[in-house]
This record gives structure tokens, sequence and C-alpha cells, in this order.
């Protein structure tokens, strides 16, 4: 017997995109409608909570409509509606859950909260249609730093997470402390290109008793006193050389620990996600060594590692087949831990 189509409208808006898709059957994405505020945030250095949710809230209609009028759609042609809840800002993540909820019951469908992280998991699936559970994946994000065993189609076991910045902290107050702005993660990326990586000796923090774990407080620490070092002694410094040698600290590290995650559980799939995996040196690194290892690398398109919905909707599928549905209770949960139901 056929199994017939699942379509799922999800929303995604846990930080500054407000952003919809349809997704059908967890791997073909119809449509996915993202709209940025980094402009707006730029002038500020950062995303500002309070203006990102006022910005959903001008946003998610339009956006949600341009979704289903791309996947040539209606409300009613779609099986369930999945929306993130958590995490993220706590403001943002309301707008989208609101409208979610409202849709839900409006058209009589089937809710289905998702975990933002999960989502980002899942984007592996839409850019990879062969892939599939048991794999790693390296989670790297502006609000996340991960090492997961993904066991099965939401099932997920933590075996390395950051004690203090994410990565993407880190690339942010970095790119802040060489006067390069906001976002901080693309334009290091770009400058380093221009730099020397072996110029400066950052320090690598290895985590005592949890070797999978990492740690980025100190190395934004060694630059910020590097630059104080040279400004005393009237030395001129190269933000391309410290753009290249902080770079290649975090990317060493986060190399040597995915690859020593595969080999401690045998795993020969390693995936990427998050939105600094958008990061060419971060996907070049994995890729070289995943292919010593013999380790199969994947990694989803840009656009799919940013935050946006068609990983929404990816995840959700895969808990909707499973039976998964909320109530109109879903509320938001800015610091929802992953596994976390």
């Amino acid at each position: 017997m056929d199994e017939k189509d699942v379509y799922i409208l999800a929303i995604e808006s846990s930080c500054d995109e407000t952003a919809a898709a349809v997704v059908k059957n967890g791997r073909e994405v119809l449509s996915n409608i993202i709209s940025s505020q980094i402009d707006i945030h730029t002038l500020y250095g950062g995303v500002v909570p309070e203006i990102a949710s006022r910005k959903h809230v001008e946003n998610i209609n339009p956006v949600v409509r341009e979704a289903l009028k791309e996947a040539q759609m209606t409300l009613n042609d779609v099986d369930a509606i999945a929306v993130t809840y958590g995490p993220g800002l706590v403001g943002a993540l309301l707008v989208g859950v609101a409208h979610a909820k409202a849709m839900a019951f409006a058209a009589d469908k089937p809710l289905v909260g998702v975990h933002h992280i999960e989502g980002h998991i899942s984007a592996n699936y839409i850019a990879n249609p062969s892939l599939e559970p048991p794999f790693i994946c390296l989670v790297v994000s502006g609000g996340h730093t991960h090492l997961v065993v993904v066991n099965d189609y939401g099932e997920y076991e933590v075996i390395g997470k950051t004690r203090d910045d994410a990565a993407g902290e880190a690339f942010d107050k970095v790119a802040r402390a060489i006067e390069l702005g906001y976002p901080g993660g693309p334009k290091i990326d770009k400058l380093a290109k221009e730099g020397n990586p072996d110029a400066i000796k950052f320090p690598k923090a290895v985590v005592n008793n949890a070797p999978l774990d990492f740690s980025f407080s100190g190395i934004k620490s060694a630059v910020l006193n590097y630059i104080n070092g040279c400004k005393m002694k009237g030395e001129e410094y190269s933000r391309a050389d410290i753009a290249a040698s902080f770079q290649k600290s975090v990317v060493d590290v986060l190399t040597e620990h995915a690859i020593t995650a595969c080999k401690e559980r045998g795993i020969k799939k390693l995936a990427i996600a998050g939105g600094v995996s958008a990061n060419s040196a971060i996907r070049a690194s994995l890729e070289q060594a995943s292919k010593k290892n013999n380790i199969e690398f994947f990694c989803p398109p840009i656009v799919l590692c940013t935050d946006n919905a068609a990983m929404i909707g990816s995840a959700a599928y895969y808990e909707y087949i499973k039976g998964v549905r909320h109530g109109y209770d879903l509320n938001a949960i800015p610091n929802l831990k992953l596994g976390e139901k």
C-alpha cells in the first residue's frame, strides 16, 4: 500500500529570522521563505530581543502566506503545523508559537512543537536524502556547541558541549575586539583568508574529565590580551592574522573532538549543523579529517545552516509520523535542552 504523502507547514522565529516553509515527507522542500533582520540589528552590534520580537509580529503573516503561495498550497492542504518552541529568545519564540497555535486551531490541524537544535540536525536529511541515523552531528551555532549522537530520528545523546561560550559567541566577541562589527562569524571567515593562521599561537582549551566538551571563553580572552599587549607596547598588529589564528584554534578543537567522537562510538558518518557550520574553514577541516579517517561527511548548503523553517519541517515530519502532537497549551521554552520534550 502506498504511504500517503505528508505536507508540513513549519514556522521558525527563535532569534532574528522570521521563516516559514512547506516540507513534503521530511526531505523535500516545496518552499522556504526567510525574512532576515540582520540590517536592523547590525546598527546595535548584535540582536536586540525586543526589536526582534516586534519585527516577527510584522513579518510573520506575509512570510507564512508567501510560503504557502510558493508551495502552491492552502492551509487546508497541509497535514500539520510545526513550530520552534525553544530554545531561543522568549519574545521571538512566542510570536511563532502563538501564530502556529492560532493557525492550527482555525484550520483544525495537528500542532507539532520542534526543538530548534533538532531542526538544525534535521537540515542534513534535506541536503542528503540518503542519510539515516545513526550518525554523529557537530552542532555549532551562536548559542550552542554540541556533539550529538543521533541514535535514531528524534533520539539524541549529547556527548560533548561547551562549558562557557558557544563557538558563535566567541566569533562575535573576537570580531567586536578587532572592530569587524556584526555579524562576526562571516566577517572573520572572510578576513581570515587574508591572514596567516600560524602567526599567533592561541590556546586550545581542554576540559578535564570531559575530553569531548568545549570551552571557548579562554581563547576569546587570549585574543583580547594579545591586542592589549600590542597596544601597550605600541606595536602594530594584523587583524587578518588574529582572525586567521583565532579561527584555526577554534576549528582545530571542533575537528579533533568530532573525529574522536566518531572513533569512540565506531560511527562512520559525521554531519555538521547550525549557523557557524557555514564557516568555510570548519567545513574544509572536517571534510579533510573525515576523508583521512574514512568517515562519510555530510554538511547542508549555507541556506540550511542558518536559521530557516525547512529544517523545522523536516524534524517535525519524523515527530509527526511517530504520533507526537502538542496541545494549545504549548509554550515557548527559551532554555529547552536537546532531548527534552
